[in-house]
């Protein structure tokens, strides 16, 4: 939504595992709250205990455009999915947005926002991303 918590990680995990010479990662949020800013210091923190590096990422708001620009457009939750899809001009493009957790066999297919709870929020979330990230990866490479 803001693209300071949950999306940042994902941009972060998938770029991990991908051919970053052949395959643009990037994120964005739903809302313009935190346009500029640098992802929440939790996520920074759970992407650096994992190795990877995160803080240079600047918050961005979802366009338009990027239905031109990217070929797979994952989202968190189902409010993202409807905001997202909501921006769509045909059938093309709005098949182009799935939940980002449709990749992966588990009990939710959200998300949760971590923004209220404590770190262990950004810890599960991260493990989350990073199974849905692995199959993305395999079918990109």
């Amino acid at each position: 939504m803001g693209n300071i918590c949950r999306s940042p990680l994902a941009e972060g995990i998938l770029q991990s595992k991908v051919d970053s010479t052949s395959i643009f990662v990037d994120s964005a949020g739903t809302a313009g709250y935190h346009v500029g800013n640098p992802p929440d210091k939790r996520s920074i923190a759970v992407a650096k205990k994992h190795g990877l590096n995160i803080d240079h990422q600047k918050c961005r708001k979802f366009s338009k455009a990027d239905f031109s620009e990217f070929d797979y457009i994952y989202v968190m939750d189902r409010s993202n999915f409807s905001d997202v899809t909501a921006l769509a001009s045909n059938q093309e493009e709005t098949n182009k947005v799935k939940l980002l957790l449709s990749e992966v066999e588990l009990d939710i297919k959200e998300v949760p926002d971590p923004y209220y709870g404590g770190d262990d929020g950004f810890e599960n979330i991260y493990q989350m991303i990073d199974r849905a990230c692995e199959e993305i990866a395999k079918k990109l490479n």
